[in-house]
């Protein structure tokens, strides 16, 4: 744990080295119109968005409290709807897994599996992008990696069909749980959309009351980006929570909280690498303390 959040502070860097250099040590008694503007900019320039950023900045100007720890109360109170909700006990549990290509879905799939696996569950995955021969045997060597079973079928036929025979299949042989892959959608493309809309609503007649959850994998690196995703991809396929990877590059890691503040869904996973241990459930503290830079930081300033 300590480690992968040590990753976490070194990906979100930029950002919180931005803060540290405008955030006044606690001695100060009164902070003027130009500073509190440059640590709004600075929460805009961190993917915080221009709101968020204004309701944070507005928190910490009336608590008399010193910024940091008022921008952190801020934070975590903005945070709050990202750590609701508990996965749903359905047995088997099925996981439809969206997002557009390049953010590390197939990836994130398979480290799924893994975890599902280690804690003792039988799990399925079907191979439902089937668009790409790459992806599903990128997917095929996690799957196979953590143990679990997988269905697949010839390049280029219907992802709706895979889907339906995975779910099928999970409930007749009992597993656990049942983890479906799709394509890479451009949000913009609207054949590609209908085609996700089809998959799952073709899940719902192999079973009346699945999906149980609709997880959209984000790459935290695309800023603004992320949040035409989530607009998009609700609509379609009824997203029931979140999980953002790649913090450990560009991200600023601001994205995250203006995601929590519009969208208000759960946040289940963050990841900052390639590892399975660099997949780890949505801690709100820790997050914000990677954001924020240190306290001895701060009080080492004039």
């Amino acid at each position: 744990m300590s480690g992968f959040f040590s990753r976490l502070k070194k990906g979100l860097n930029r950002s919180r080295e931005s803060l540290a250099q405008l955030i006044p040590g606690s001695k100060a008694e009164k902070l003027t119109e130009t500073e509190w503007q440059n640590i709004e900019d600075a929460l805009i320039m961190a993917d915080c968005g221009a709101a968020v950023a204004d309701s944070l900045v507005q928190y910490a100007r009336k608590a008399r409290i010193p910024v940091r720890e008022a921008l952190q109360k801020a934070m975590l109170k903005k945070l709050a709807p990202a750590t609701q909700g508990k996965t749903p006990t359905a047995q088997p549990l099925v996981l439809l897994v969206i997002g557009v290509n390049g953010t590390g879905k197939t990836t994130t799939i398979g480290k799924l599996a893994t975890m599902f696996r280690s804690e003792g569950k039988k799990v399925l995955v079907g191979a439902a992008d089937t668009f790409r021969a790459a992806a599903v045997e990128q997917l095929s060597v996690w799957v196979q990696r953590a143990g679990a079973d997988m269905v697949r079928q010839h390049e280029g036929a219907d992802p709706a069909a895979v889907a339906f025979d995975t779910v099928k299949r999970g409930y007749a042989r009992a597993y656990d749980v049942i983890i479906i892959d799709t394509a890479g959608r451009v949000q913009n493309d609207q054949g590609l959309m209908n085609e996700l809309a089809k998959v799952r609503r073709v899940i719902g007649k192999a079973q009346s009351d699945a999906p149980h959850e609709v997880w959209q994998v984000l790459d935290g690196g695309t800023g603004q980006n992320a949040m035409v995703q989530v607009e998009r991809f609700r609509e379609i396929a009824g997203t029931t929570g979140l999980i953002v990877t790649k913090l450990d590059g560009t991200a600023k890691g601001g994205i995250v909280l203006q995601l929590a503040d519009t969208y208000r869904l759960p946040i289940r996973y963050i990841g900052v690498g390639e590892t399975l241990e660099d997949l780890m459930p949505f801690d709100a503290e820790a997050f914000v303390e990677s954001l924020l830079p240190a306290r001895d930081v701060i009080e080492q300033k004039p």
